[in-house]
């Protein structure tokens, strides 16, 4: 933790904090403000001496968005030295909207679109306050932007002057919190999903779910008051959200400077949207991704006999399986990595992986960056200077986890060639993805990297150059829209190189329940598509779990089947067989939403906003949605309730309106809270009211790529004056769209046409929660539903 203050008037033992206390120069130039802070008031002129002072500028990179930076020595090297975050990796963003700047006796302030912010420039009267249509959004105060010393010199301060060295350093931005206001996101964070109260530190770790450590650390945070705030750092950041000082979040950074963007929404979807567009939108997954991944979990035996027995078992079950994962194993043992099948265990390798591909399986291996010394191309790696360095020359040799491993250098081009060549092979032999484990042990202190990096800067940035490169080689071999990787680690800006999944959690319950949550939370910080490890990873899931966490893994973006030491099959897991037709049901529900679930991808691709929703997002102006996190929206129109007890009881929140459930066929009034049972074939998916979502008629697909605009449903929950634009994606151009049908409640009638393409087959509308009476020349099937042929192109249902 770190806290700089005891209490409200004094700082913390050990420490002294110069405060912006008055402004001592103040202008525009150009577009931004530029002015400098003292740390004490300038009552006489000599008060201009031992005074330290702080530059800060002010302006605006995207419409309704702010840039603060501040900075207190300019040219110190944790100023200067990399690695710096790749922003708008898409090219910069042009405002719409007009930058103004200006300045009176008073102030300075700065305007663009809705957002602007003010700087008191008046004596002994230091304050910022961003203000958007005229309220006020959050401030910094008196005593609220300070330079920190923090050790044995720094009750002396001018031993400080004499040996500036000495001590730790920090900068420190203090946010005020209005009443009420709520504070989500900072990557995937596996405990209170709101965060105030909390200490919240920006260090990446190998640490499970179950702890206050995180895997994917993200600087961006959403609040309930209608901005966000992003920390464009990969240094260590300490955020105390209410847990320091009361109506305040408290940011501090170790070093000379610290900078923050203010986004202003107003809504939460807005914010993330502009929020991606600085640090980089989501790649789009290739459709087979959406299906189910099948492993061969971590540390158990297997070999091509037993990966064969899994998949005919599963066929024999008619579970049909998009994705099998070979874990570590597939490497010999202390070679990790040498990017070589274990030619005892997989003989035929080639042979195999393509044996497997005629079955129509997409093949994904696990990878990581740590090349233990054991390895066949450890010396090469060595020689060539491709691993991380100490101080001596030397490679960096770490023995947690391979014996001796050392660690790739990535700000070496040299060794990102190499490194790819190495993927590349794996590739040419039929592998479509990695899994891309690890990143968080990354080494600080004595290491020394090609460019001249900041290994502390470099610990969480790591993550970024890891997945970015084993990213690339794959999207060079298989184009936009046809690359996916599996990633664990993560920071700022890893949403680009999807999919992410949680981690490690244990086979129980309360894990199922941390894991949505930790979800949620990298979701809210940029992050589109997610995945988890059904069953959980550590501990063999008993039978009513494992079906519990089925329906919850079905019900997201991405689903694998994976553990520790125990395989996922559910025949091993429920000798009842029962696991196996919850398996094939939700595998078959999942299939027949596809053309739903990859039009929400493609959005979120476009957008940012992403595909697991927390209730806010959709809903931000129903108070109750604020305090949701045990269910989710599965993009804009499905809401989802994972049961979390083998009882099949839950209560969950619903808001105002007729929610109609696609799998139980019953409707639920909103307005509070529901409860109910379900067995293990069910669990509330729930059409929100004035929606409409397009379904497969055929509910036996053995791929989730198939032609998604032939015979659909759509499902339309009718409320008046409703218009929804249902949009049928193209399984071959994979990310764009074939087909877009307008739908729209006009009186007693519901208007449907396509307004772009053409439909194949036959289309069912069907309204959950009214009658046809009247179709015209269509053909009524039952009271609710109206089938019309591949012709169709508009048509006015009267309704009851």
């Amino acid at each position: 933790m770190v806290k700089f203050s005891h209490g409200c008037w004094h700082p913390a033992p050990d420490t002294l904090i110069d405060w912006a206390v008055e402004t001592v120069k103040a202008e525009p130039r150009g577009d931004a403000l530029h002015f400098v802070t003292a740390s004490k008031p300038i009552n006489f002129r000599g008060d201009t001496l031992n005074n330290p002072s702080l530059t800060h500028s002010l302006s605006s990179p995207l419409d309704n968005v702010l840039h603060l930076e501040s900075t207190h020595w300019k040219q110190q090297k944790s100023v200067t030295q990399g690695p710096h975050f790749e922003l708008f990796p898409d090219g910069q963003a042009k405002h719409t909207s007009s930058v103004e700047t200006s300045k009176t006796a008073t102030d300075l302030k700065i305007e663009v679109g809705d957002l602007s912010a003010t700087v008191d420039t008046r004596p002994k009267a230091f304050d910022i306050s961003f203000n958007a249509k005229g309220k006020l959004l959050s401030r910094l105060g008196w005593r609220s932007v300070g330079y920190v010393k923090q050790g044995t010199t720094a009750l002396h301060p001018r031993a400080n002057y004499l040996d500036p060295n000495k001590g730790q350093r920090w900068v420190t931005y203090q946010l005020q919190l209005g009443v009420g206001d709520k504070v989500y996101g900072l990557g995937e964070r596996f405990g209170p999903f709101m965060k105030n109260g909390q200490t919240v530190e920006m260090w990446n770790e190998d640490g499970g779910t179950g702890s206050e450590l995180t895997y994917k650390n993200i600087p961006f945070f959403v609040t309930s008051a209608g901005y966000g705030v992003f920390i464009p750092t990969s240094n260590f950041i300490s955020l105390e959200i209410q847990s320091e000082r009361t109506t305040r979040v408290n940011i501090s950074v170790p070093g000379e400077s610290l900078s923050m963007y203010m986004i202003y929404g107003p809504d939460p979807k807005s914010i993330i949207s502009r929020y991606t567009t600085i640090t980089g939108r989501p790649a789009l997954p290739p459709a087979w991704t959406f299906g189910l991944w099948l492993s061969t979990s971590f540390t158990t035996e297997y070999d091509e006999g037993t990966v064969t027995s899994f998949l005919d078992g599963m066929q024999e079950r008619d579970i049909p399986v998009s994705v099998f994962h070979f874990d570590c194993f597939w490497m010999p043992a202390f070679e990790w990595c040498d990017y070589e099948f274990d030619k005892d265990y997989f003989p035929d390798a080639r042979g195999q992986l393509k044996r497997m591909k005629d079955r129509g399986i997409h093949i994904c291996v696990w990878i990581n960056s740590y090349i233990a010394q054991e390895s066949t191309i450890f010396e090469e790696a060595a020689e060539k200077g491709y691993f991380i360095k100490k101080s001596d020359g030397s490679v960096w040799q770490y023995d947690f986890w391979q014996s001796g491993m050392g660690f790739i250098d990535f700000t070496n081009p040299d060794a990102c060639t190499w490194y790819q060549e190495k993927l590349q092979g794996l590739i040419d032999m039929g592998v479509d993805s990695f899994k891309t484990d690890f990143g968080e042990r990354i080494p600080t202190g004595d290491a020394v990297y090609f460019d001249g990096s900041s290994p502390e800067k470099m610990h969480n940035y790591y993550s970024f150059l890891y997945n970015k490169v084993t990213f690339e080689v794959l999207e060079k071999n298989f184009g936009e829209h046809k690359a996916a990787l599996f990633a664990r680690s993560a920071t700022a800006g890893c949403q680009r190189f999807p999919v992410h999944w949680g981690g490690d959690p244990y086979s129980t319950f309360e894990a199922m329940a941390e894991t949505l949550r930790g979800g949620m939370s990298l979701a809210l910080s940029g992050f589109g598509y997610w995945a988890h490890d059904i069953g959980g990873f550590e501990g063999k899931p008993d039978p009513s779990l494992f079906k519990r966490w089925i329906a919850f893994g079905l019900f997201s973006s991405h689903s694998r089947l994976h553990g520790s030491g125990s395989f996922r099959v559910p025949w091993l897991i429920d000798e009842s067989g029962e696991a196996d037709k919850v398996l094939k049901h939700f595998v078959q529900a999942k299939h027949s939403l596809m053309p739903y679930i990859y039009s929400s991808a493609i959005e979120t691709h476009q957008t940012g906003v992403p595909m697991l929703r927390s209730m806010f997002l959709e809903f931000p102006e129903d108070p109750m949605a604020w305090y949701q996190d045990m269910q989710y929206l599965l993009g804009d129109s499905l809401l989802v309730a994972p049961v979390f007890n083998a009882e099949g009881t839950l209560q969950y929140y619903l808001p105002k309106g007729d929610w109609y459930g696609i799998l139980d066929g019953k409707m639920r009034s909103g307005g509070g809270y529901v409860t109910e049972e379900h067995d293990f074939y069910s669990l509330p998916v729930l059409l929100r009211p004035g929606s409409a979502v397009a379904q497969s008629k055929n509910p036996h697909h053995e791929s989730v790529v198939y032609d998604w605009s032939k015979d659909i449903r759509v499902l339309v929950n009718w409320v008046d004056g409703m218009e929804q634009t249902v949009k049928i994606p193209d399984h071959e151009a994979q990310g764009t769209f074939k087909t877009v049908l307008h739908i729209q409640s006009v009186g007693d009638q519901l208007l449907v046409k396509v307004t772009e393409g053409a439909l194949s087959g036959s289309l069912d509308i069907v309204l959950v929660n009214k009658s046809i009476s009247q179709a015209g020349d269509l053909k009524v099937t039952d009271g609710n539903t109206v089938q019309v042929d591949a012709g169709f192109s508009q048509a006015a249902l009267s309704v009851n």
